[in-house]
């Protein structure tokens, strides 16, 4: 699928469900992250979805999950839509859920939308009913995701804008500003044939294909900014 780690590791279901639980506090309440799997698990069974994958990652010592679930939900034969999923013991991040899709031909992860889910620990967090309704939302941004998707394939760029646009995103911190020339080779000589057209959708697969190499923490704020650079959220792109 997308995960990638460069920091932590790859794990499964069992090992996080291993991962122990910080104390709650009066104001705050840590959901474990195995339990939050199998919320978003139930609610996708809820819906008569399918779990075709998934992928999971810890980072800092179990303080931070992230992971993916690709399901069977689809309305074409380029991507697979899934579901990112993230946590955090340490404070750093709330439960989170966003709609996504996984380009067939590398498997790169384009992480769109926003988060559907993004809710902090506190006391009174009901993760069954929360999860429910965000996987009910969930339709609503695969289908803006997809259009979006679609739209960028009939986009094309000339070189100069390719490299403006590069280096506004290291500007913005969406990547690390040593990523601006592997991005443009990526994008001048894709490693798929499937991205050969110089197009927007071709320029954001040199991003992903890119993003493949960040920790999970950091390519969550890299899908995060592609979002609203590239109008992943279905409002005017910032990038042009």
């Amino acid at each position: 699928m997308g995960l990638m780690m460069c920091e932590g590791r790859f794990v499964s279901r069992n090992e996080i469900a291993m991962v122990p639980t910080p104390a709650a506090t009066v104001s705050w309440k840590p959901v474990a992250h195995s339990e939050v799997i199998e919320a978003v698990t139930r609610a996708i069974h809820a819906r008569n979805w399918q779990i075709i994958d998934e992928q999971y990652g810890l980072a800092r010592d179990g303080q931070r999950m992230f992971g993916f679930m690709r399901i069977n939900r689809t309305s074409s034969n380029e991507w697979s839509r899934c579901i990112g999923i993230r946590n955090s013991h340490d404070r750093s991040v709330a439960v989170g859920l966003a709609a996504g899709l996984t380009v067939s031909c590398c498997s790169n992860l384009c992480l769109g939308g926003s988060m559907v889910l993004r809710r902090r620990h506190t006391s009174r967090i009901d993760l069954a009913g929360i999860v429910a309704t965000a996987i009910g939302e969930l339709e609503t941004e695969f289908l803006t995701l997809e259009t979006v998707a679609e739209d960028l394939k009939l986009l094309y760029l000339k070189d100069d804008q390719a490299r403006a646009a590069i280096v506004k995103s290291a500007e913005a911190g969406v990547i690390n500003s040593s990523d601006i020339v592997p991005i443009f080779k990526e994008f001048k000589e894709p490693r798929h044939i499937e991205f050969a057209e110089p197009t927007r959708w071709s320029l954001l697969n040199a991003f992903t294909e890119n993003a493949k190499k960040y920790t999970p923490a950091r390519a969550d704020i890299c899908y995060r900014g592609l979002t609203r650079l590239f109008g992943l959220d279905g409002r005017s792109p910032t990038l042009w």
